[in-house]
C-alpha cells in the first residue's frame, strides 16, 4: 500500500515538471535560432562591405590596341545612300517667276509658291534696291541685341493692320516661325492635337515642344471631335493642362483647306486653343487675301496664334506670327528663333511691306489667281490615271494616282519619272511630293501644281495637255 502511494506521488510530480521542461527546451531552441540569425546577418554585412573584385590593371599593349581598332565597326553618321538621294534637283538659272530658265531652256514654272506672281515685280525690285542703299544687306544682330531696324517695326505694324490683329512679330526664316512659336507656348506635359497631314516644319516644332502629341485623321472633323472627346471626357487632370489644336489653312501635303468654322466650334466646346499656319493661304484666300479667317467668315480674334511664311504670296522671305499683344510679347522674350537669330534683312521686310501694298491696290490679283486655279483644274480633270485631291479654291492643285502600285516608294519613283519627262519633253516644271526621311507625314504621294496669278491661259492649257500625253505614255490608257 505504501509503495503504491509513493508511485502515485512520483507520477504527479513528474506531470507537474513536464511543462517546465518543455519551456526550458523552447527557450534553448529560440536562443540557438537567434544566435544563428545573428551570425548570418553578420556574414551578409561583411560580404556587402567588401569591395568587388577587380582584376589587376595593366596598360594594353600596342598589339592589343591595334587588334581592338581593327575589330571596331563604328555606327554610320548618316543612313545608307540610296539612288533617290543621289538624284539632283533641277537648278533655276533665272528668277523663280511663272516662266524661268533651266539648263538654258525656258520652262513654265508650276513648282514655286509664287501665288500672286510678284517674283520679278518691278515695284518690289525698286523698293528692295532703295532699302539696300539705305540699310545695307544684313542686320548683323538679333532683334534684342541692336538688330531691330525701323522697317522691322513698320512691317510688323503693316501685317497686324492688314489682318486686323493687335500686334505681330517677324522671324528671319519662314520655317523657323513654326519651329519657334510652338515650343514657345507648348511645354512638356501639355497636350497638342494635330492633323496627321501637317508639313515638316510643324512636325519639328511639335518635337521640340516635348508635349504630348495626339494626331487626328487628315482634315476629318469627326476624327477631331472624337479625339477631343477622348482627351477631356472624365479626365479632370486634362482640364488643368494647356491644350492646343494645330492645323494648316491650306495643307501643303494635300492642297486641302481646313474647315475653320467647324474647328472653332470644337475648340470652344472642348476649351482648346488654336494655332493656325497660314503660309499657303495668306494673300490667297478670302476676298482681299486676308486668309482662312476671311474665307470662312470667322473673326480673327477667335484664333489664338496665327503664323505664316512670307516666301510664298509676298515673294519675300522670313515669317511672322500675329495675335494678341500678350502672345507677341511672350515670343519676344521666349521664342528661340526670334531671340537668338539675326533679324530679317531690312530689304526683305521692305519687300513684304511693298507686296502687301500691291495686294491692297490690286485685288484683281486674287481674282486672276482663282480663275487660273479653276481653269487648271478643269484641264487636269480628264488626265488618265490621276484624280484631283485638293480643294477647288486651293492654289496647290494636288494630283493622286487612282491606282497605287502598293508601295509608296514605287509610286514616288513613277511620279518623279513623269515629272522629269514633263520637264525634258514638254518644258513644264512640276514636282512630285517628295518627303525627307524625317518627315512623318503618311498621306498619299502625288504631283503638285502651284498656281500663280502670273500664269497665262496658254500656260495652263499647255500644262494639262502635257500631263495627259506623258501620263498616257508612262501609265497607259487602262489606268
Amino acid at each position: 500500500m505504501a509503495q503504491t502511494i509513493t508511485n502515485l506521488l512520483d507520477s504527479v510530480i513528474g506531470g507537474i515538471q513536464v511543462p517546465s521542461a518543455l519551456a526550458n527546451f523552447s527557450r534553448d531552441n529560440i536562443s540557438s535560432h537567434l544566435i544563428l540569425e545573428t551570425i548570418f546577418v553578420g556574414v551578409i554585412l561583411f560580404l556587402l562591405s567588401l569591395k568587388s573584385y577587380k582584376p589587376p590593371k595593366r596598360p594594353l599593349t600596342h598589339k592589343e590596341i591595334d587588334e581592338l581598332c581593327e575589330e571596331w565597326v563604328p555606327e554610320p553618321l548618316i543612313p545608307s545612300i540610296t539612288n533617290q538621294m543621289l538624284s539632283e534637283p533641277p537648278v533655276l538659272e533665272s528668277a523663280a517667276a511663272p516662266h524661268t530658265t533651266i539648263n538654258g531652256k525656258q520652262v513654265v514654272n508650276f513648282s514655286t509658291a509664287n501665288y500672286l506672281g510678284l517674283v520679278g515685280n518691278e515695284q518690289l525690285h525698286n523698293s528692295c534696291i532703295s532699302a539696300m542703299e539705305k540699310y545695307g544687306v544684313g542686320s548683323c544682330g538679333p532683334r534684342g541685341f541692336y538688330g531691330t531696324i525701323d522697317v522691322h517695326l513698320d512691317c510688323e505694324a503693316k501685317i497686324a493692320n492688314f489682318l486686323g490683329t493687335p500686334d505681330s512679330i517677324l522671324y528671319s526664316y519662314g520655317l523657323s516661325t513654326m519651329f519657334s512659336a510652338i515650343p514657345c507656348f507648348c511645354k512638356k506635359g501639355d497636350i497638342i492635337v494635330v492633323d496627321e497631314g501637317v508639313h515638316w516644319g510643324i512636325q519639328n516644332g511639335l518635337y521640340l515642344s516635348r508635349s504630348t502629341i495626339v494626331y487626328f485623321k487628315h482634315n476629318d472633323m469627326q476624327s477631331l471631335q472624337s479625339t477631343l472627346e477622348k482627351i477631356t471626357a472624365g479626365n479632370a487632370r486634362a482640364k488643368k493642362l494647356r491644350r492646343y489644336i494645330v492645323v494648316e489653312a491650306v495643307y501643303q501635303n494635300s492642297g486641302k483647306i481646313a474647315p475653320l468654322d467647324e474647328i472653332i466650334r470644337l475648340k470652344e466646346k472642348y476649351r482648346f486653343r488654336i494655332l493656325l499656319d497660314e503660309s499657303n493661304s495668306f494673300g490667297v484666300l478670302g476676298k482681299s487675301g486676308r486668309g482662312l479667317t476671311e474665307h470662312c467668315g470667322v473673326p480673327v480674334d477667335k484664333l489664338d496664334i496665327i503664323t505664316a511664311a512670307m516666301g510664298h504670296a509676298l515673294a519675300s522671305e522670313g515669317g511672322f506670327c500675329t495675335g494678341s499683344s500678350r502672345v507677341i510679347d511672350h515670343q519676344r522674350l521666349s521664342s528661340s528663333g526670334y531671340v537668338f537669330s539675326a533679324s530679317l534683312p531690312p530689304y526683305l521686310a521692305t519687300a513684304a511691306i511693298t507686296a502687301i501694298d500691291i495686294l491692297e491696290e490690286n485685288p484683281n490679283l486674287i481674282t486672276q489667281l482663282k480663275r487660273n486655279i479653276s481653269d487648271l483644274r478643269k484641264g487636269l480633270s480628264n488626265v488618265p490615271a490621276f484624280s484631283i485631291a485638293s480643294h477647288p479654291e486651293s492654289p496647290i492643285v494636288f494630283l493622286e494616282l487612282k491606282k497605287s502600285t502598293g508601295s509608296e516608294e514605287s509610286d514616288l519613283q513613277m511620279l518623279e519619272h513623269i515629272a522629269d519627262r514633263m520637264l525634258k519633253e514638254e518644258s513644264i516644271f512640276v514636282v512630285a511630293s517628295k518627303r525627307s526621311k524625317l518627315d512623318k507625314c503618311r498621306l498619299p504621294v502625288g504631283i503638285r501644281f502651284l498656281v500663280s496669278a502670273g500664269h497665262s491661259e496658254s500656260d495652263l492649257l499647255k500644262a494639262s495637255e502635257s500631263l495627259k500625253r506623258v501620263a498616257t505614255s508612262v501609265l497607259g490608257d487602262d489606268q
